[in-house]
């Protein structure tokens, strides 16, 4: 949920007007609201740019992926791991764009560690997997964008690691 729908939210479930806190809040996201479009929008035009070069420092990472009996052996394994690849920056963007982690949690981490588990997909694999997609999408940015898009790889990372 965005900033501005958490101020509005919160001020009227305790019937009030947002405080200068809150209106501050608002301010400073309204305030990099080009920046965070500008940085979604060069992920999303850049996905199979950054996919492809994500997947293969993964593969140089984690050999043992691609190899017999790796969880990425095979056309279809492969191309499963591939399309994560392209979900998990979507969400990155859905993140940017509303200037809060609440999406990713809600679309995306929500049980992924459980489903992971089930599929017999290694969690700390996937950790890795992030971990280049971050790389190869801060690569495309300025100093300030990575700054601002950083934060969003972390939260999936974090949240895969615990």
């Amino acid at each position: 949920m965005s900033v501005v729908s958490n101020v509005i939210l919160n001020a009227d479930d305790e019937l009030r007007y947002p405080t200068s806190g809150e209106l501050e809040s608002m301010r400073s996201f309204f305030g990099t609201g080009a920046q965070r479009i500008r940085v979604a929008g060069i992920l999303a035009e850049n996905e199979k740019r950054i996919v492809d070069r994500a997947v293969g420092r993964l593969w140089q990472r984690r050999p043992d992926f691609i190899a017999p009996g790796g969880n990425a052996y095979g056309q279809r394994e492969r191309a499963l791991c591939i399309r994560d690849y392209g979900w998990y920056l979507r969400l990155i963007t859905y993140g940017l764009l509303c200037g809060d982690k609440d999406p990713i949690e809600s679309i995306g981490l929500i049980g992924v560690r459980e489903m992971y588990n089930s599929l017999g997909v290694p969690v700390p694999g996937m950790v890795t997997a992030i971990e280049c997609l971050k790389d190869a999408s801060l690569a495309l940015l300025d100093n300030d964008e990575a700054n601002q898009a950083a934060p969003y790889f972390d939260y999936i990372i974090q949240a895969m690691s615990s």
